[in-house]
C-alpha cells in the first residue's frame, strides 16, 4: 500500500484527529495534502474545523461537569491555568475566540471557560466561529507550504515534500517554544 493510497483512505480521519488531539501540525499536512491533490481543501478544512470544536466542546463539558476529578483537578493547578483565567475575566468573548491560537493556552482553556459562567450556547457559538476560521487558515497555509515547496524544488515525490513541510513545522514550533520560554513570566 503506498502513501498515497493511505492519505487517500485514512487522510480525513488523519487532520480530524489531529486536529482534535494534537492541533496545527496535522492541519498544516492536510493543507500539503490538499495541495497534492490527495484530498480536496474544503474537506481537509473541513476535517479539520471538526476536530478542533469537537475536541474543544468535549473539554468544555469536563470542565463544566467533571471539575472534581483528579486529572481536572491537575490541569487547574497548572500555572497556566490561572493565566488563561485572568485573560478570559478580562476579555471573556475575544479569549474564546482567540484561545486556539495562543501556543500553550490550546488544551486548558476550554476546560478553564467550562468551569467559568460563560454560558454553553456563547460557547458553542463563539467555538464554532473560531473553528471555522482555525481549521480554514491553517489548512490554507499547509496549501501554500505544499505550494512554496513545490516552487522551490519542483514536483517531488510525496513522501519528501511530506518531510519538508514536517521538518518546517517542527522548526517552527521549536522557534515558538523558544520564544515563549525565553519570555518574562
Amino acid at each position: 500500500m503506498t502513501i498515497e493510497l493511505l492519505i487517500a483512505r485514512y487522510g480525513l480521519l488523519a487532520v480530524f484527529l489531529g486536529a482534535a488531539i494534537e492541533g496545527e501540525t496535522m492541519v498544516i499536512l492536510g493543507g500539503v495534502f490538499s495541495h497534492r491533490h490527495l484530498m480536496t481543501y474544503w474537506n481537509a478544512a473541513a476535517a479539520a474545523c471538526a476536530g478542533s470544536f469537537i475536541a474543544d466542546q468535549t473539554l468544555f463539558f469536563i470542565g463544566r461537569y467533571a471539575r472534581h476529578y483528579p486529572r481536572v483537578q491537575k490541569i487547574i493547578e497548572k500555572p497556566a491555568f490561572a493565566r488563561v483565567t485572568q485573560l478570559l475575566e478580562r476579555h471573556p468573548t475575544g479569549f474564546i475566540f482567540a484561545f486556539r491560537f495562543i501556543y500553550g493556552f490550546r488544551a486548558i482553556s476550554p476546560v478553564a471557560i467550562g468551569m467559568s459562567g460563560v454560558s454553553a450556547i456563547k460557547f458553542v457559538l463563539i467555538n464554532a466561529a473560531a473553528a471555522l476560521v482555525w481549521g480554514s487558515l491553517f489548512t490554507g497555509i499547509g496549501y501554500l507550504f505544499g505550494q512554496g515547496i513545490e516552487q522551490t524544488f519542483g514536483h517531488l515525490p510525496l513522501h519528501h515534500h511530506v518531510l519538508i513541510a514536517t521538518g518546517i513545522i517542527i522548526v517552527l514550533l521549536l522557534v515558538m517554544m523558544t520564544f515563549r520560554k525565553s519570555r518574562p513570566a
